[in-house]
């Protein structure tokens, strides 16, 4: 991730592979053909880049496209493809990387990031030094968000709001990462509402790792070092997309009965609480109150979003009463 100049140095969190694996291995499908960015991720370390490039053939990618932000305060452990540069990584500069071909070039049998080093140094793959920031919303970027079919990365935190307007601006696939708490945001809410946004396949409880500048002063619980890279865990993460996955799809099935005792009607709002997903009632067609933890088992043919409260999230409406059909 690379915030602005502006915004909270804090912000600069690497994602690891695992949890790169773990969820794109659900949209292999959609990939085909398909020319990705990855605008927040610096090609020396970036888990996301590394994967795309390993997987350039296997997903039959079009194309290929990674930029950063100005420099990465990581000392360049992960990804070293670049040392044969001049220079070597001194300059810690913007990069952009373009992707086109990866084939086994080095003859060992499997394509690796010695096949894609091979490539950019001898068959034209473009690895360039960016004239501006490389800020997702520099002018320089959005041509390169403009050539783009999906958008896969994770991008500040702290920029969540605005990041999701440029995507959203430019009508582009995304693949991202975000706090749990992002869904409550006044700009993020509707979209989820209006099914241009949900939550993706992976994620649904507990907390990541994620890998931390070397500067990153380590307080919570938790936080460590791992192979000499600092790590912080974060709660609530979650991954947002408009690509479809199959678990958006699985029905949830419902076996409790609605009795008043059992779920109290608010005073303020003409609805239901509804404490715990699990305890939907089957058969209740009234507004409920469930908690924001729903819109992991959210199904667009189940149940249909109506509105959000502060203190209960979301508020819907089952669209089918029949659960066991």
């Amino acid at each position: 991730t690379k915030p602005s100049a502006k915004v909270a140095k804090k912000d600069e969190f690497y994602t690891q592979r695992t949890d790169i694996e773990n969820e794109l291995r659900h949209y292999k499908e959609h990939f085909e053909g398909k020319v990705v960015f990855c605008n927040c991720d610096d090609p020396y370390e970036s888990e996301f880049f590394k994967f795309f490039a390993l997987k350039f053939n296997d997903f039959k990618l079009k194309k290929l496209i990674a930029t950063c932000y100005v420099s990465s305060p990581v000392a360049h452990q992960e990804l070293p493809l670049f040392h044969w540069m001049e220079g070597g990584a001194a300059g810690k500069k913007p990069y952009k990387v373009e992707i086109t071909e990866v084939s086994d070039y080095t003859g060992d049998g499997c394509v690796d990031l010695a096949d894609v080093e091979w490539l950019i140094k001898n068959k034209k793959n473009v690895l360039s030094v960016l004239e501006g920031d490389g800020d997702f919303r520099s002018e320089e970027c959005i041509e390169l968000l403009k050539e783009a079919d999906i958008v896969v990365t994770n991008p500040p935190f702290s920029l969540f709001r605005e990041y999701v307007a440029q995507l959203m601006e430019y009508d582009k696939k995304f693949l991202i990462i975000g706090n749990q708490n992002a869904i409550t945001y006044k700009e993020i809410f509707p979209l989820i509402k209006a099914n241009k946004m949900w939550l993706g396949y992976s994620i649904h409880s507990g907390d990541r790792a994620f890998f931390v500048p070397d500067d990153y002063e380590l307080k919570a619980a938790g936080c460590g070092v791992e192979n000499g890279r600092k790590y912080i865990r974060v709660k609530g993460v979650r991954w947002f997309t408009n690509l479809d996955h199959s678990k958006r799809h699985e029905k949830l099935f419902l076996y409790k009965t609605y009795t008043p005792e059992a779920y109290p009607h608010y005073d303020n709002y003409d609805a239901i609480e509804v404490g715990k997903t699990a305890e939907i009632p089957h058969d209740y067609d009234g507004v409920m109150g469930v908690p924001i933890t729903f819109l992991d088992k959210y199904n667009p043919e189940q149940f249909e979003i109506i509105d959000i409260n502060p203190h209960f999230l979301p508020l819907l409406n089952q669209d089918s009463l029949d659960q066991n059909n």
